[in-house]
């Protein structure tokens, strides 16, 4: 094939067309007209002598070829872009713009207030908006609609880039009225009730299986290398409504140790070390590979780690 023949704007069309798997949702994509895509699909036929996508009762799917072609066309189109970014440097106290961040409320509640209050002195013209985990899909982040994740994740798909931002322990906060204080020992933490806390990933959740402690995460986890299990009767995915929840006499939180930290002034609770040893939690940013480059995307990033490696120094104290 002569490369002379081949136009960059049909990478472009293809990318779209191998993402979307439909045309008019490709055309949109691209703010095309679907005539205009369909015609890029016929002209990527004939170039590649290959159907690429074909009308199946699931959609359209992808042929061998256009499997093999998929991440040669991204690397291509992300060498492109990278290419012809500005060279000049984000200057944020001059920018205005919106930044798209999926966050957990675990990260929107211990992080992001600390980000904030730099933003408004080095970029106040900077606005964030911040989702959570059920706003976002994977594809959502790879297509660049979402500038970075930060969060717990148990598994990521393997373009993305990812940095470690901190590791936390776990604390349990409850009433100091909760009788369990009396004798705070593993056997009668398992004899007190429970709230189970944890939104760890992204999209949409489904409900949760008390008898699967594979997927209940590192508390139950813990507890089950002991072969031993405790009472759940609460399951949330907001940390705030079961620090909430733990106010109440009967009730036992074990979650994420800064999260914790923010109940220290009130009286209506005690934190307490877990009567078990349960591994540490990583928390994680992520971002899309099409804005691996991005001087403003750069830049944000550097200052949300910049600022969990600074708060990561802090001693915790309980």
């Amino acid at each position: 094939m002569n490369v002379n023949r081949v136009d960059l704007n049909l990478l472009v069309y293809l990318d779209a067309l191998l993402r979307e798997r439909n045309v008019t949702q490709a055309a949109n994509t691209l703010n095309l007209s679907q005539p205009a895509m369909s015609n890029g699909l016929r002209r990527l036929r004939e170039l590649f002598d290959d159907p690429l996508l074909v009308r199946t009762s699931e959609g359209m799917t992808p042929t061998e070829r256009a499997l093999e072609l998929e991440p040669v066309v991204r690397e291509v189109l992300n060498k492109v872009e990278h290419a012809v970014q500005p060279r000049s440097a984000f200057e944020p106290h001059k920018a205005d713009r919106v930044f798209r961040i999926m966050a957990s409320d675990y990260a929107e509640s211990t992080l992001l207030p600390t980000v904030l209050g730099k933003l408004r002195e080095l970029a106040p013209g900077l606005t964030l908006d911040i989702m959570t985990p059920s706003d976002v899909s994977f594809l959502d982040v790879e297509r660049g609609k979402v500038d970075m994740l930060i969060n717990r994740f148990d598994s990521m798909p393997q373009s993305f880039h990812q940095i470690h931002l901190w590791n936390d322990t776990f604390t349990c906060v409850l009433s100091p009225n909760n009788p369990v204080l009396k004798d705070w020992t593993l056997d009668n933490y398992l004899l007190a009730k429970h709230v189970w806390v944890s939104k760890t990933g992204m999209g949409v959740g489904v409900g949760v299986d008390p008898g699967d402690v594979q997927r209940l995460g590192w508390v139950d986890g813990a507890l089950d290398k002991l072969g031993k299990k405790r009472q759940i009767r609460v399951f949330t995915r907001h940390y705030q409504a079961a620090m909430t929840l733990a106010e109440q006499n009967d009730l036992i939180v074990t979650l994420p140790t800064r999260a914790a930290q923010l109940k220290l002034d009130n009286p209506r609770v005690v934190l307490r070390e877990p009567p078990l040893e349960i591994a540490p939690l990583e928390l994680k940013m992520a971002w899309s590979p099409l804005l691996q480059h991005n001087p403003a995307n750069k830049w944000l990033r550097k200052l949300i780690a910049d600022t969990a490696r600074e708060l990561d120094g802090q001693e915790a104290t309980l």
